[in-house]
């Protein structure tokens, strides 16, 4: 972000402001799989969303790292995700 921010004049982001954003009430999904779980369900509950669009590619990102990344979400997260969201909706009544 602080590159990106350089280039359109915006102050460095503070460690503070980072973890912020990786918290469960921020705007960015920053950590382990079980993390990233945690909070899209936590937005579910809220949104009762039925998509979710991430983008890995912003930055600097290795193209490793991007790809495990990729991994990681499909292998693991989205099983989880898809596995919880069924079950709410079965127990409410609601879905598609």
């Amino acid at each position: 972000m602080d590159k990106i921010g350089r280039e359109r004049g915006w102050p460095p982001m503070s460690r503070e402001q980072f973890e912020m954003s990786r918290s469960l009430r921020g705007a960015d999904f920053v950590g382990s799989p079980q993390q990233v779980i945690e909070k899209i369900l936590f937005q579910h509950e809220i949104f009762g969303h039925d998509r979710f669009l991430i983008q890995l590619t912003v930055g600097t990102l290795p193209h490793k790292k991007v790809l495990r990344a990729i991994e990681l979400l499909g292998n693991e997260v989205a099983m989880v995700i898809k596995r919880n969201t069924e079950k709410i909706e079965s127990q409410t009544g609601q879905g598609a």
